[in-house]
């Protein structure tokens, strides 16, 4: 029986997905419907942690608009995620970032890896 079931997740994940970690800035293109029509909307912020695993993984994406601080959490192998652009890498330390949430102006922003 599990073998079956890893053979429908195996079936269900995206490989169009780039590498990113806790500290990148990224671009998360997200379909949504609003009654019969679809659009694309873009979420840009910087990724406060990413949970492992299979069809279950998830990222946790924050941004500052209009001085309010905003959180999403994004299923990684949803079919309503349309694409993914890593603008920056982040050097941090960390695996989760959740000290970023008591932070306000310069301290909130991360250091650029250096290539």
């Amino acid at each position: 029986m599990n073998k079956i079931i890893e053979n429908l997740e195996n079936e269900q994940l995206r490989i169009d997905i780039p590498d990113f970690k806790a500290g990148d800035t990224i671009k998360v293109y997200a379909r949504i419907k609003e009654g019969e029509k679809e659009r694309i909307q873009m979420f840009q912020g910087f990724v406060l942690r990413r949970r492992k695993g299979k069809t279950g993984a998830t990222f946790t994406v924050r941004k500052i608009s209009y001085g309010v601080g905003v959180e999403r959490i994004f299923p990684l192998h949803s079919p309503t995620i349309d694409r993914i652009e890593v603008v920056s890498r982040g050097k941090v330390r960390q695996g989760r970032l959740y000290y970023m949430r008591a932070l306000k102006g310069k301290a909130l922003k991360i250091k650029e890896k250096r290539v």
